[in-house]
């Protein structure tokens, strides 16, 4: 049973109506719009609410998206590069978000620096297919992830913020 939290940032994001993946070639175009609209929509409530932390965009057929994500921690900014691939079988199968700098610094990512949403988030993302879109992954998956995991990494030395490094790279 989900929480009132996560009941309330649900019922902010816009459920998608249409049942098509990248491989749907008559019905992807709408999904696509139906994705965009959801994302505009979940990042002006998040600029209204003082709670601005990503920027996405996709190549042209929506199939590969990239943008940055950011943590502020201690009233630090700590900024990230984030990258998905749409599955072949979406909406049925979420996309798994990937923080390349991040890989191998917590035993919650898989190779490639793909965070770790099997436990929480997926079980969610399966009960809701296909009205869960790519914004309901930032907000249910990612968001969540960010708050759990990169206060610990600062804390163990594992991320550093860009004006504590120096002239090392992290």
């Amino acid at each position: 049973m989900a929480d009132d939290a996560t009941r309330r940032v649900v019922s902010q994001i816009p459920l998608l109506k249409t049942h098509a993946g990248p491989r749907d070639r008559a019905l992807w175009p709408q999904r696509l719009k139906e994705e965009y609209q959801a994302l505009i929509h979940f990042v002006e409530q998040n600029k209204m609410a003082d709670n601005d932390w990503f920027r996405l965009e996709s190549n042209a057929d929506g199939t590969r998206w990239t943008g940055t994500c950011w943590f502020i921690h201690e009233l630090l900014r700590y900024d990230f590069r984030l990258e998905f691939d749409i599955p072949v079988t979406y909406p049925d199968t979420a996309p798994e978000a990937a923080i390349p700098e991040l890989d191998g610094k917590t035993a919650k990512m898989y190779r490639g620096g793909r965070i770790c949403l099997t436990d929480h988030f997926a079980p969610l993302w399966a009960r809701n297919a296909p009205r869960f879109g790519l914004a309901h992954l930032m907000a249910l998956g990612l968001g969540p992830w960010l708050a759990v995991e990169i206060p610990d990494l600062i804390s163990k030395g594992h991320v550093v913020h860009r004006e504590q490094q120096g002239g090392a790279s992290e």
